[in-house]
């Protein structure tokens, strides 16, 4: 029996929804882009042009509801599908979007750079605890207008798993699908097999931005899977209650489907989010909050209801280094996700609060991911009798028979996960003997590990040939001569 988290009673859903559709009428929604307006009103909502906002009545959301795949898949760099988003399907991926990273020999949030994503897309290509990668940090030795495709380029050519990525304007948006499409041989074979998935987020609260509702579109049309994060502050951009945090949720989700749906029926999109408590005595947004996870936890609750493919995320913490705080949050927010059924659970390796990336986070998230897959996996009948069976012969009374038999041997590892050598289970003597390391250490010399066994990916020469020429023609009208990254690239371009 698969173990299963659910905060919200039955009578609860409904009410979520019809509230959430209430809001969608009074107060409304702002919509800033003029092309998703003008679907809305096309379709039936009431749209003022003077203040933007909408009013979208219940039947034009369930209309679009009912168009929406309840599942689809992303697929790896060699065509095979990787990723399914649907059902009870719990998978995770890296935290994206950080603008530091960890240095492990002197603690310091340094600001993110080229070789830096680089380091983190080899460790995280090689962990299985990560069933897909995340475009995880900005890299500050670019121009801006090249942030969000560039990190995408990285690690297009660094790894070949599924992709959760996003960008950050409506130009570059077009970019990154046209770099998409170079690798999976085209538009229609992209849209066929999509390879990436692209968070795109409201602002709380119930505003979507010209930027936000023009990707959606964009996505949609390109047949591209678009992926909600809703992002309700509870306390200061959403009503301090979580219950009020999940409705506004569910309004901002609603609304953007919808959007989603009028400009392509049948697109894939993801009812997704990053909400958080706001902290009245700090001022901040703690991530690593159980009452964050709790948000995150009801609102997939509610996407379910709705037979929605559902992300989140968690697994983070607010903890700038790697100490028991961090280890505390992410391991808590990971095992709720997982128990939530979520199908992508994004936040690993990330510390302050979704600022900073570590790579020896990454390695010691993926000890927790791999616990909490394990408590889902429930509890197995493999044998006929559930234990009278191995007590057929006469036993020592002092133990150890167990270890004899031959079912022994056959079964624990269905029965245990076994952890990397990340998570200490030696005696003190051998603990010693090993230089005394804590968690930390030990994830520096696995991360050193895995950097000394990373093969980088083969990839069809022509097409990282006009990969490289799309993104370095883009970087030259942004300013650039090369690509900090063009020389270290495992394809000769």
């Amino acid at each position: 029996m698969r173990p299963k988290l659910t905060l919200l009673s039955e009578d609860l859903i409904p009410r979520i929804l019809e509230e959430a559709y209430q809001i969608l009428l009074k107060p409304g929604i702002k919509v800033l882009n003029a092309e998703a307006r003008k679907l809305l009103a096309e379709a039936g909502a009431q749209v003022d042009e003077e203040t933007c906002v909408v009013k979208i009545p219940k039947q034009i959301v369930q209309t679009a509801l009912s168009t929406v795949p309840r599942t689809f898949h992303l697929y790896d760099y060699d065509g095979n599908p990787k990723v399914e988003y649907g059902g009870d399907t719990v998978q995770f991926d890296p935290g994206s979007s950080g603008v530091a990273v960890l240095d492990p020999d002197t603690f310091e949030h340094k600001t993110a750079e080229t070789p830096d994503l680089i380091r983190l897309i080899k460790v995280a290509e090689q962990i299985p605890q990560y069933d897909a990668q995340a475009t995880m940090v900005v890299c500050d030795d670019v121009p801006k207008d090249l942030h969000d495709l560039y990190r995408l380029y990285l690690v297009m050519l660094y790894s070949k798993k599924p992709i959760v990525t996003g960008a950050f304007t409506n130009k570059t948006v077009h970019a990154m699908i046209e770099m998409l499409a170079i690798f999976a041989g085209g538009q229609e074979e992209l849209r066929r097999q999509p390879r990436a998935v692209f968070d795109v987020c409201p602002s709380p609260p119930l505003i979507w931005s010209n930027f936000g509702a023009g990707n959606l579109i964009t996505l949609a049309r390109a047949g591209v899977p678009a992926e909600i994060v809703s992002m309700p502050l509870a306390g200061a951009a959403a009503p301090v209650t979580l219950l009020g945090a999940v409705t506004q949720h569910a309004a901002e989700c609603l609304s953007g489907i919808t959007i989603h749906q009028l400009a392509k029926p049948g697109a894939p999109i993801v009812w997704g989010g990053a909400p958080a408590i706001f902290d009245m005595r700090k001022g901040g947004t703690p991530m690593g909050a159980v009452e964050t996870a709790m948000i995150d936890s009801s609102y997939a609750q509610v996407g379910k209801s709705l037979g929605l493919p559902t992300h989140a995320y968690l697994g983070t913490t607010e903890s700038k280094i790697l100490d028991m705080q961090a280890g505390l949050e992410s391991g808590m927010g990971a095992l709720i996700g997982a128990l939530s059924g979520i199908n992508m659970i994004s936040g690993a390796g990330m510390l302050d609060s979704l600022l900073c990336q570590s790579a020896e986070k990454l390695v010691i998230d993926a000890e927790g991911i791999a616990m909490a897959k394990r408590m889902i996996e429930g509890m197995k009948v493999h044998t006929e009798t559930l234990a009278t069976g191995f007590y057929d012969n006469e036993i020592n009374f002092k133990g150890g028979d167990f270890l004899k038999q031959k079912i022994t041997m056959k079964l624990f590892k269905k029965e245990q996960h076994i952890p990397s050598s990340v998570i200490d289970r030696d005696s003190i003597r051998v603990w010693k003997e090993a230089g005394r390391l804590d968690t930390f250490g030990r994830a520096k010399l696995r991360v050193r590990e895995l950097l000394a066994s990373y093969t980088p990916p083969t990839l069809d020469p022509a097409k990282v040939e006009r990969l490289h020429a799309l993104v370095l023609d883009l970087a030259r009208k942004a300013g650039m001569r090369t690509l900090p990254a063009h020389e270290l690239s495992p394809v000769t371009a």
